[in-house]
């Protein structure tokens, strides 16, 4: 059952920034490294925070789309956040513990180790298409590594910011987590945080940065881009059609890592786009219904639209996959493949972030890694094939955030390896064990020998230093 929660009254949001930002301060400095038990005690009030409060999450959500199925909440942000508290909480006590490393024959009974420690306040500023899993997965890793965060989300989710803000307040007072509603992006990265996650776009992700770098602020960036898709011959065409669908049209295409444009052997292309259409059909006979997601927004909206209209008028196919035209009530987009593009069209230029994809045929692999290639790096990539050679030459011969191979997106629900971006969709990782170590400062130590004779490096500088470094150096320590 959900529980009852006290609105906490905010003074302006950008004061009410600096004082949290100022207590959760002086919480760090009264307890600078919180035990095992601690950690553990917040990561499961976080799991029962999500756990009893699933359907108002999901009413919230919805709200901020105008529609969105409570079921796809579920799944795909609820769930794999639940799953991650788990993980969490399960490996955490040998996250903690202190790394052994080598000490040289010189220091041969010293000791070496590295110690995390919390960084101290992580800010988190998330968009609006995954709101909750993109702004509660960088929240486990802070807890989890001893830290305090505040959570900022997009404009277009202030009805999930402000439940979560009431959740929170009533579940860990503000010393520890606080989501912010009504703070602006500038406002908040221009905050003296410890550590800064980011997920948004290239072009506000620059503006983090900057605004990061004023206090020396190390930041987080997971950024998007055109991610690429490869069938490869040998996959079944209806299975990957399958699976592509999923991986591009949940939430409407509004996913960083959705697949943005697809290779297929050329002739396999019309049968790829009859399969796609009959995929669509089965899954979401009427796009008008629940089981589809609407567009963000009027601007969104209108965005995908004069994207795609650009993209016909300059001789591109586009072809609506279901039984339904678009809906500006609803503002709903029906899946689209578009085919027979080229540079000059806006949709070959930006991430599309909607339910249109782009369809290339291929005749030979290596130009589809050029292609990809004379490109900014993409956030992740998708390729479907058996064959462990061609798996081996598309990976090691491309560079991108992360692989899913024979599916699309499932690399990011997966707790045991890292998630970000490299190059143009981002820096840094979150996610699991990485997630862990990014969100603290990884703290050398040494221990010096008991036995050990540091006075042999003390000046005044004499002969015998200068054999001792001959003879060292001779040694190749």
């Amino acid at each position: 059952m959900a529980q009852n929660v006290a609105i906490r009254e905010i003074e302006s949001p950008q004061t009410d920034a600096e004082r949290i930002l100022k207590t959760q301060r002086e919480a760090c400095r009264a307890a600078p490294y919180p035990a095992l038990a601690a950690r553990l005690h917040n990561l499961a009030k976080l799991e029962t925070l999500l756990s009893e409060n699933a359907d108002a999450i999901c009413q919230a959500i919805a709200a901020d789309f105008g529609h969105r199925n409570p079921t796809e909440t579920k799944l795909v942000e609820i769930f794999g956040s639940l799953t991650a508290i788990r993980d969490a909480r399960k490996n955490l006590k040998k996250w903690m513990k202190p790394q052994r490393r080598h000490t040289s024959i010189m220091f041969f009974t010293g000791k070496n180790e590295v110690i995390p420690q919390p960084k101290g306040v992580i800010g988190i500023a998330t968009p609006w298409n995954y709101p909750l899993y993109l702004s509660i997965g960088p929240v486990i890793n802070a807890l989890a590594a001893g830290n305090r965060c505040m959570v900022k989300l997009a404009a277009n989710s202030q009805n999930l910011c402000i439940l979560m803000q009431q959740l929170c307040s009533t579940t860990f007072t503000d010393e520890l987590v606080a989501y912010l509603p009504g703070v602006s992006g500038s406002e908040f990265s221009a905050l003296p945080f410890d550590h800064i996650v980011y997920t948004g776009s290239a072009e506000s992700g620059k503006n983090v940065m900057s605004a990061a770098a004023q206090n020396l602020c190390p930041v987080t960036l997971e950024l998007g881009g055109k991610s690429p898709t490869v069938i490869c011959d040998d996959f079944d065409l209806r299975e990957a059609a399958s699976r592509i669908m999923y991986g591009k049209f949940v939430n409407a295409g509004q996913t960083c890592v959705a697949p943005d444009y697809l290779f297929v052997p050329t002739h396999k292309l019309n049968q790829f786009v009859d399969y796609s259409a009959e995929i669509i059909k089965a899954r979401y006979p009427d796009t008008d219904r629940d089981d589809y997601t609407s567009v963000i927004d009027q601007r969104s909206y209108e965005r995908l639209q004069d994207t795609l209209r650009d993209a016909t008028e300059k001789g591109a196919v586009a072809v609506n996959l279901s039984n339904n035209d678009c809906n500006d009530t609803l503002r709903k987009i029906p899946p689209h493949i578009v085919h027979n593009v080229n540079d000059s069209m806006r949709i070959m230029q930006e991430e599309i972030f909607g339910p249109l994809l782009i369809v290339m045929p291929y005749s030979n692999i290596d130009e589809v890694l050029d292609h990809i290639n004379k490109r900014d790096t993409p956030l992740a990539f998708y390729l479907f094939t058996h064959d462990k050679a061609l798996q081996e030459k598309l990976f090691y011969n491309t560079l991108s955030g992360g692989v899913t191979v024979n599916n699309c997106i499932f690399h990011v629900l997966q707790h045991s390896i890292p998630f970000g971006g490299v190059g143009a969709s981002g820096m840094g990782h979150y996610h699991g064990y990485e997630g862990f170590l990014e969100m603290s400062k990884l703290r050398p130590k040494f221990t010096f020998p008991k036995v050990g004779k540091p006075d042999l490096f003390y000046p005044p500088y004499r002969k015998s230093h200068e054999l001792l470094y001959r003879t060292l150096n001779r040694l190749k320590l």
